[in-house]
């Protein structure tokens, strides 16, 4: 029955979206797995691909361990509804992740979470700090973006966009972590690499003693070795670590490709 079903859904669309939402209910699934979950707020969603500019967001209220491909939800840049009718998402959703679709096309995935240790760095004055190997390697590719209330104003788009500029994680303060990425696994390890520094940071600073200092030439060193990672044609980002992840995922509970 269950094989049944995702022939039926699949036959809908294009080979090229079934394969994005095979991906995006992996993401979600992982999502719940690693805890990084917020019951049914904070959103993952990913560009569909042709013309239409339309992109998959989960479904109101549902928890990150039901998405699965035929249930993600349809939207357009305006925040309409296309598939199914009748389905609602989170207004902020569409704000937040309409705000990277709408100006770089490029970047097929927006991950959005609001986890312990990312809130706990959002909320810090200096944000991430450069002093363990974790944040070091992912310094170059962080921006901010100052809290301005509940993401439901189309206006803050544009600063957004603008605070994220070309990097891949945006760090919004006082709110929660943001990646993106041109597939959905590039988002998903920006964000591993994200949450796992700020979880670093806060277990360093819980401890109550001194750190140990960095030499500046070290700090830009490694600074300089994430950057060159970063930018890898040969293997970029997530190209790697996506195909592990959805065999984890896999393993796990298979109905995500329903």
């Amino acid at each position: 029955m269950a094989v049944a079903l995702v022939s039926r859904a699949s036959d809908r669309m294009t080979e090229a979206e079934w394969q994005v939402r095979v991906d995006l209910a992996a993401c979600y699934r992982l999502v719940h797995h690693f805890g990084w979950s917020d019951l049914t707020a904070t959103h993952i969603s990913a560009r569909v691909p042709g013309p239409d500019h339309h992109f998959l967001l989960n479904p109101y209220g549902a928890l990150f361990d039901e998405i699965t491909a035929s249930s993600l939800v349809k939207v357009d840049l305006e925040g309409r509804v296309i598939d199914p009718p009748g389905a609602e998402v989170i207004p902020a959703g569409f704000v937040i992740h309409s705000a990277v679709h709408m100006a770089v096309p490029e970047l097929s995935c927006v991950l959005h979470t609001h986890t312990a240790a990312g809130v706990g760095v959002a909320t810090q004055r200096d944000g991430l700090l450069p002093n363990t190997q974790h944040s070091l390697l992912i310094y170059d590719a962080v921006a901010y973006h100052d809290f301005e209330g509940a993401a439901t104003e189309l206006e803050e788009r544009e600063r957004i966009v603008a605070d994220l500029g070309d990097k891949r994680v945006l760090i919004l303060r006082n709110h929660g972590l943001l990646t993106v990425g041109a597939t959905v696994g590039e988002a998903f390890v920006w964000m591993y690499r994200a949450e796992r520094a700020c979880r670093m940071q806060l277990a360093f600073q819980g401890a109550g003693v001194p750190g140990y200092p960095l030499p500046d030439a070290v700090v830009e060193k490694t600074i300089e070795q994430g950057r060159k990672v970063a930018t890898s044609n040969r293997h970029p980002v997530g190209s790697r670590e996506w195909p592990a992840m959805l065999r984890l995922v896999e393993r796990i509970d298979p109905s995500y490709k329903n």
